[in-house]
């Protein structure tokens, strides 16, 4: 049961990361570009070689603001 569980639960982070291997001892710079990359492709880990952004991104900010600011 503790290989089957095991090889389940790898088997959904593959998934979960988009075919790749996880992630480990991510800075805030890696944070603030994989947030990038989930606004631009819709997937946390994907990336594009487009060179024009999609419509809509120049409106999507990922500045968050306080909400005594708004």
């Amino acid at each position: 049961m503790f290989a089957i569980t095991g090889a389940g639960l790898s088997k959904i982070r593959n998934m979960q990361n988009g075919g790749k291997r996880p992630r480990h001892s991510i800075d805030q710079w890696d944070r603030v570009m994989m947030e990038r990359d989930r606004r631009l492709t819709g997937f946390l880990r994907g990336q594009t070689d487009n060179v024009e952004a999609p419509p809509g991104f120049e409106l999507n900010n990922p500045w968050k603001m306080e909400k005594r600011f708004l």
